[in-house]
């Protein structure tokens, strides 16, 4: 009985300090030498090098003169991921869904709800989405330019520029970072 206990012991300690401590080590030391920028969280720097936020977490943006993202039931707040997982029966849904559309409507008076990509009323199941469809993007065109005074055809610029397409040419769908595309629009707006 001592043998057996004395060998899970040793067993659990070699087991800890390869997988707990060497397998984690030598694994970040890969990626940090490697691919530095993706190991410590895709962060995106202003030009006083200060972070301003992440490529792979969406933020709030309200204003009229920014490209606005996905719904988020967890308010883009990186410490939890996750959205309700309504059924589209149901009454919070419905009710949070038709609060949207009628958030579109008065923000883009100019674009008629059947032309609103359903992934600007709709989030994602993380919640923390940073991307859009391309077409989202451009549903918001015209309210930028009032907002803003730059021309429809330099945000259709700016929106093809942030366009990522499909990895490998085969998986996923074309999309826009949000933030990204705001911090190329701020520079176009402060240089217009």
């Amino acid at each position: 009985m001592t043998r057996t206990l004395m060998v899970a012991l040793r067993t659990s300690i070699v087991l800890m300090v390869l997988c707990g401590l060497l397998y984690p080590l030598v694994v970040t030391g890969i990626a940090q030498a490697v691919m530095p920028g993706k190991a410590n969280g895709s962060l995106i720097y202003n030009d006083k090098h200060e972070v301003i936020g992440s490529e792979l977490i969406g933020q709030t943006f309200t204003g009229p003169n920014y490209f606005h993202g996905r719904v988020s039931s967890i308010d883009y707040n990186g410490a939890s991921s996750g959205s309700p997982n309504y059924a589209p029966s149901n009454e919070a849904m419905i009710k949070r869904t038709a609060d949207a559309v009628e958030t579109w409507k008065k923000e883009n008076p100019d674009v008629p709800v059947s032309g609103l990509p359903v992934d600007l009323i709709t989030n994602s199941a993380s919640g923390l989405d940073p991307d859009i469809t391309p077409e989202a993007a451009r549903a918001q065109i015209s309210r930028i330019s009032k907002a803003t005074g730059l021309s429809t055809h330099q945000l259709e610029d700016l929106v093809h520029k942030h366009t990522k397409t499909r990895e490998l040419g085969i998986f996923g769908e074309p999309v826009v970072n949000v933030l990204q595309l705001n911090l190329d629009l701020q520079k176009e707006a402060a240089g217009k």
